[in-house]
């Protein structure tokens, strides 16, 4: 896989359609979406976009999640079948998991949802490949 700037790779083969890009919620408790979702095809593996540390491996709400630390970043996947467990160093471009269509929020298709958090605030993972959309805002 192609390694962008600052040491991420993007977490599927690419090129990739972005089906639904990271719009997050003004409040934690209003719809949004803290990531993005990446057209994929169930079974395909899913791969860690940089060196990093499980903080969690397993199912939540009946779809498999991986978390993945990067210093003060956090990358997150879903729904896989998981591959890897908490607490497990993983290096770039290593299989995490292979995607499933339960538990996608992109039905019928299947995706990734891709997400990336510093703290508690997401972040555009995409802005780890330098693909990040760039909104000016006015002076005033």
């Amino acid at each position: 896989q192609a390694e962008a700037a600052g040491g991420f790779a993007p977490p599927l083969p690419t090129p990739r359609t972005v089906l639904r890009g990271f719009a997050p919620p003004t409040q934690p408790w209003l719809p949004g979406n803290g990531g993005v979702d990446l057209a994929a095809t169930t079974g395909e593996r899913v791969t860690a976009t940089a060196d990093g540390g499980g903080r969690y491996a397993g199912l939540l709400a009946g779809r498999g999640v991986v978390s993945l630390s990067h210093g003060d970043l956090r990358t997150t996947y879903e729904p896989l079948r998981v591959s890897v467990h908490r607490g497990q160093r993983v290096l770039a471009g290593s299989v995490i998991g292979r995607l499933q269509i339960a538990g996608s929020h992109c039905g019928p298709q299947a995706c990734l949802h891709w997400g990336l958090l510093r703290g508690s605030s997401y972040l555009d993972p995409l802005a780890l490949l330098g693909l990040e959309r760039v909104r000016l805002l006015p002076l005033t």
